[in-house]
């Protein structure tokens, strides 16, 4: 029995060396440590309401600071000057007056496909500053788009709680490393 259980274990070992000669190491890639680091866009954008029944179009500019944790996730902080027109106030009093407010956003960017086009998630407040407005606002922005090395062109979604409408704004930006 003890002659058999040795020849269990050579044919193992055996078989084991030719499976083992067969295998060929794993090459591995050189990880390149990615730059942590802060960039700046400016930008302008522009809109439609979803309600056009109180506004009809937007226009503002912005100002977006971005901490890169790697090369596909981002922070966001962005701040600028949205107003939202009307032009049928010229024609009615009743009607709402323009309105333009300060949006303060914090969010987060997220590369998805060929480390340029992104979709990313905001969310903050708008400060009402124009035409005796006082209402603030919460806000909320999904959106999607594309960063080149100095070019940002997004579309977004913005949705507000507080001012009888919700817009789709693009936005193109110049950015760069700080």
């Amino acid at each position: 029995m003890k002659i058999s259980e040795k020849i269990k274990t050579v044919l193992v070992l055996a078989i084991s060396a030719i499976f083992a000669s067969n295998v060929e190491a794993q090459e591995t890639k050189e990880v390149k440590n990615y730059d942590q680091g802060f960039r700046l866009g400016v930008g302008i954008n522009g809109g439609v309401p979803t309600n056009n029944d109180v506004y009809d179009w937007s226009l503002g500019a912005d100002v977006r600071g971005q901490y890169d944790l790697t090369k596909r996730y981002s922070l966001l902080l962005t701040t600028g000057f949205t107003n939202l027109f009307n032009y049928k106030d010229a024609q009615d009093l009743t009607n709402t007056k323009d309105l333009g407010f300060i949006p303060v956003k914090a969010g987060f960017k997220a590369f998805v496909w060929n480390d340029e086009f992104y979709v990313l998630g905001e969310v903050g407040g708008g400060i009402a500053v124009t035409n005796g407005h006082k209402q603030d606002t919460y806000l909320w922005s999904p959106g999607i788009g594309y960063a080149g090395k100095d070019i940002d062109v997004s579309l977004r979604y913005e949705g507000y709680t507080e001012y009888d409408t919700n817009q789709i704004a693009l936005r193109i930006a110049y950015g760069f490393k700080l």
